[in-house]
């Protein structure tokens, strides 16, 4: 795993983590490796996954059952999409719109490109 500069690494951890659950790599109530597993996975120190781990339980993503290891909470796709539209309406969203006010790009042109990335994305995960 390659991790970004600017964003702590616990964090990009704790996305894997939710990209595989929302890929269903990881699904409702299934086991995930534990946090020895992981960090050999994605090459840290296994205090780095265990913040990661705590960061997910806090936010009902995972649960721990006692000497049984971590799972995937049921609700945990619902909860992801809602932290992540969360944070994209909140942090991305407002830099696109000063993007697109300074270099005056038509909302057509967006829908445009929108509609075409749509179609390419739908043909590519069809064909996997």
């Amino acid at each position: 795993m390659e991790f970004i500069d600017k964003k702590a690494i616990y964090l990009q951890i704790a996305e894997f983590v939710c990209e595989k659950i929302l890929l269903d790599e990881f699904t409702a109530v299934d086991k995930i490796p534990s946090i020895r597993e992981l960090a050999v996975q994605v090459e840290v120190n296994l205090n780095t996954v265990q913040r990661s781990y705590k960061y997910l339980q806090q936010n009902e993503i995972i649960f721990t059952q006692r000497g049984r290891g971590y799972f995937v909470n049921k609700n945990a796709k619902k909860v992801i999409k809602k932290l992540r539209r969360e944070a994209f309406l909140d942090n991305d969203l407002p830099q696109f719109f000063k993007n697109i006010y300074l270099l005056e790009i038509d909302f057509s042109e967006i829908e445009l490109r929108y509609k075409a990335f749509l179609k390419e994305y739908i043909s590519d995960t069809e064909d996997k």
